[in-house]
């Protein structure tokens, strides 16, 4: 295991070798839209305030991955050693990677659903939830579905996942979608006028990751150029 570059070494973030944290992935550029509660439930579990056990459902592009590694961020920031794992990228590696992430205060697993059906993987999990328990330290879990949907054979594990609180992340409707990209621009220091982000819009899918993909293109550009995100700008970065 590695550690991410922090201020604080004894509080970085733990990743496997190659893994980073998004420096965007941080709170102040999610936009909730319906899913308040869990956003709020999240910056408490994070600070280690809130429950102990959440476990976030939700498909492919709403947000989860941003979720988590935002709350390893203010964490971090409250001086709590984190852990981050994307579970869908490590299986090619042994379930070892899990041994001693029960030490961090905060444990953060992506896409759990990614070893289901898998023996070991399973029990490993099983194993680090209920040590990860008896410390008192929090874990935080993404899911495409809720834990009795998502594939998994060993009972116990369903039912150890199903003891915190679980949230379906919902979709953002249009006019959130124009807020998430407003929060977005916000972050970020610059202005985003709503004719552009109305262009944007009906040009492009409303995916949130695709479009947050373009917009860091064109944060990029306004940055080389010195240029607002108007209509017209916009349209010729994306003519190029």
């Amino acid at each position: 295991m590695s550690a991410a570059p922090h201020s604080n070494p004894m509080k970085n973030p733990q990743l496997p070798l190659g893994l980073s944290l998004r420096e965007a992935a941080r709170f102040e550029s999610f936009f909730p839209g319906q899913n308040r509660e869990l956003f709020q439930e999240l910056q408490l579990s994070a600070e280690g305030k809130g429950e102990t056990l959440v476990y976030i459902a939700g498909a492919d592009g709403l947000g989860k991955t941003h979720l988590l590694q935002a709350a390893c961020h203010h964490a971090s920031g409250c001086q709590r050693s984190v852990a981050y794992l994307p579970l869908r990228q490590l299986l090619d590696l042994t379930p070892a990677v899990l041994d001693g992430l029960e030490q961090m205060e905060l444990v953060c697993l992506d896409d759990v659903h990614a070893i289901a059906g898998n023996g070991g993987w399973e029990r490993a999990l099983f194993d680090l939830f209920n040590r990860v328990r008896d410390r008192g330290n929090t874990l935080l879990v993404s899911a495409g579905k809720r834990p009795d949907q998502s594939g998994f054979e060993l009972a116990d594990l369903v039912s150890r996942l199903g003891w915190g609180v679980t949230y379906t992340l919902k979709p953002l409707d249009e006019d959130d979608v124009l807020k998430a990209l407003s929060c977005r621009a916000n972050a970020r220091g610059l202005e985003l006028p709503d004719d552009t982000a109305q262009f944007l819009l009906r040009r492009f899918p409303r995916d949130l990751p695709s479009l947050f993909a373009l917009f860091d293109t064109l944060d990029a550009a306004s940055l080389v150029e010195q240029r607002r995100l108007t209509v017209p700008f916009v349209k010729s970065v994306l003519d190029r």
